[in-house]
């Protein structure tokens, strides 16, 4: 049997990814209100999106104390999920235009 111990996480790292994503949220709700141009205002909500995701998976799911594989097994099926969603977006611009537009 492998001995196996959970790590247990300071305060600190807890209070600091707490206000992290405060912080995050705060500049979200600014965002929304501030007239970004077409293309950059869903990079900017997907930017915010994408740190706030990283600091719940690194502090509160652990994967910075945890094995690495554990990291690259994450990394690798969020690829392989965007990779998806990315070829059905591609399958969509192809497609012939719907039959109520002719009329």
């Amino acid at each position: 049997m492998s001995s196996h111990e959970h790590h247990v996480i300071d305060l600190k790292y807890l209070l600091g990814a707490a206000a992290g994503l405060i912080i995050l949220t705060i500049l979200t709700v600014g965002a929304s209100y501030v007239e970004i141009p077409r293309p950059f205002d869903l990079l900017t909500a997907m930017a915010l999106a994408l740190g706030k995701a990283t600091l719940v998976a690194a502090v509160f799911m652990g994967l910075i104390w945890d094995k690495k594989i554990n990291t690259m097994a994450l990394l690798f099926s969020l690829l392989f999920f965007f990779l998806m969603i990315g070829i059905t977006l591609l399958d969509t611009l192809f497609r012939d235009r719907p039959f109520w537009i002719y009329n």
